[in-house]
């Protein structure tokens, strides 16, 4: 017994010796020496984040006022059309047809959400291109009995079907951006169309008021006369009756028009961003009331590459891509989902271990067969609006062809007959100042006069709106960078 005790303490001491003399550490040191490790991990994980900054939203009016307007500049390179982006902006002196246009492109309010659509369209084209990010499990057991060691789990898996997937996603989201960017230059030369057609239509008020105002004090003037010779007995109730209504006829017409022309300035201003009491200086071009009617091979030519050459058309062409890459991811989809991973760990017992794990979805059931049926669904739609929008396009092209012409055969009668009305009222003023006319011939050879000029003036105004129509329809001003579908998916997917 004295052996077994001299060699357990012999055995001791060396231990107890050797405790002694190395160095002590520390139980806290451990959290802050991981805390350091885990720093980096830390800074790589969270340096890219965003940060969050408040945007407040404006408690007042911010169109466009006068004094903005002056100080408005515009860069003609980012026009969509050539005629746009080789003309230069100074509203200084007006602004004529073009600039208006220029000022609807860049001030527009539609447009500008149809910016931030597009701006969307870019995030989600980004988002789609972005790979998986890892998943990382972390787990730990604290045993209560005596004698064992802490357990823990450590994984790192990764999504692999949704790196399969990636590449119908990131195609199909590309494809959108192509015809959310289309969809955009389409707006825009709507509202190049939009902003054309009211200059003409505020022109033409401009020069109509006036007739129709002397028109208006013509008919007065007469039912005035009338009514003192019916007060004197020389004139029967029935023809100052029938004084009356043309004077009523007159009046209102001038009315209709003055509304017409307060409709046709808050239009405007609301298509160019403006506020309400903005009053647009608008100037006119050598040239500008001259229609040549359109050449029938021009029109043909421009028919033929519709397709090719109208941003909605392409627009949907881009769509109906994208619906295709969703299809096909669809299809991806029926096969397995599959996760993989790589699994380190450690029992209680103080054994570590090493493997893997994979997660497998089995489709017996469902298969994404829904998902399927849905994408197929909205491609075979997508394929039929398409259709139905070129069919309709065909169709809008050949009736303002067929109108147009009907209107200027009409223009030109109408021209022609001119000289005439205007020449016997020249005649009736002569004599109707020397006595040798009556107020009544007086009146309606200046009114038939009057009368003319505004039909004159209206059937110009409605040629000129139609042209610009036609012109937005065929696309006939494209760039010649969009003259491929292909070629513009192509640049502006990227």
């Amino acid at each position: 017994m004295p052996v077994f005790h001299a060699t357990a303490a012999a055995f001791a001491a060396p231990a107890s010796a050797a405790t002694a003399s190395a160095p002590r550490r520390c139980p806290r040191l451990r959290p802050l020496r991981r805390l350091r490790l885990l720093a980096p991990l830390c800074a790589l994980l969270f340096g890219g984040c965003a940060i969050y900054h408040r945007e407040p939203l404006a408690p007042q009016d911010t169109s466009t006022s006068t004094r903005s307007l002056e100080r408005i500049r515009i860069d003609p390179a980012t026009m969509p059309l050539p005629e746009l982006a080789a003309h230069r902006f100074d509203p200084a002196d007006g602004l004529d047809i073009d600039e208006v246009a220029m000022l609807a492109v860049a001030n527009n309010p539609d447009l500008k959400l149809a910016r931030d659509d597009l701006g969307i369209a870019r995030a989600q084209a980004y988002s789609a291109g972005l790979l998986p990010d890892p998943q990382l499990s972390i787990s730990s057991d604290y045993p209560g009995a005596a004698g064992t060691t802490r357990a823990f789990n450590y994984g790192l898996s990764i999504d692999v079907m949704a790196i399969v997937l990636r590449s119908a996603n990131k195609q199909s989201a590309d494809a959108t951006l192509a015809k959310t960017d289309l969809g955009l230059l389409w707006q825009e030369w709507q509202v190049v169309a939009q902003a054309r057609q009211l200059f003409i239509k505020t022109r033409f008020q401009q020069d109509t008021l006036p007739l129709l105002r002397e028109q208006r004090d013509l008919a007065r003037t007469r039912y005035e006369r009338m009514a003192e010779a019916r007060r004197d007995g020389n004139l029967t109730d029935d023809v100052l009756s029938a004084a009356l209504l043309a004077y009523g006829d007159a009046r209102k017409q001038y009315t209709d028009a003055e509304r017409a022309a307060a409709q046709t300035h808050h239009d405007l201003n609301a298509l160019l961003g403006l506020a309400p009491d903005v009053q647009v200086q608008l100037q006119t071009q050598a040239g500008d009331s001259d229609i040549t009617p359109l050449a029938d091979d021009t029109l043909d030519a421009a028919l033929a590459r519709l397709a090719q050459r109208r941003p909605d058309l392409i627009a949907l062409q881009a769509g109906y891509e994208a619906q295709e890459q969703k299809y096909r991811a669809a299809i991806l989809s029926q096969f397995p989902s599959l996760s993989v991973g790589f699994v380190r760990a450690r029992d209680t017992s103080n054994i570590y271990t090493s493997g893997f794990q994979i997660n497998l979805s089995l489709p017996i059931f469902n298969r994404n067969q829904g998902n399927v049926a849905i994408e197929k669904a909205t491609r075979a739609r997508l394929r039929d609006e398409y259709q139905t929008r070129l069919n309709e396009a065909y169709a809008d092209v050949a009736h303002l062809r067929e109108d147009s012409a009907i209107l200027a055969r009409q223009l030109q009668q109408t021209e022609s007959a001119l000289p005439d009305v205007e020449h016997a009222a020249r005649q009736a003023a002569a004599a109707y100042a020397d006595h040798d006319l009556a107020l009544g011939a007086y009146t309606d050879a200046q009114s038939a006069a009057l009368t003319k000029r505004i039909d004159v003036a209206t059937l110009r105004e409605s040629l000129a709106e139609q042209r610009v129509g036609l012109q937005a329809l065929l696309g006939s001003a494209i760039p010649d960078a969009f003259s491929s579908a292909q070629t513009f998916i192509d640049t502006h997917a990227k």
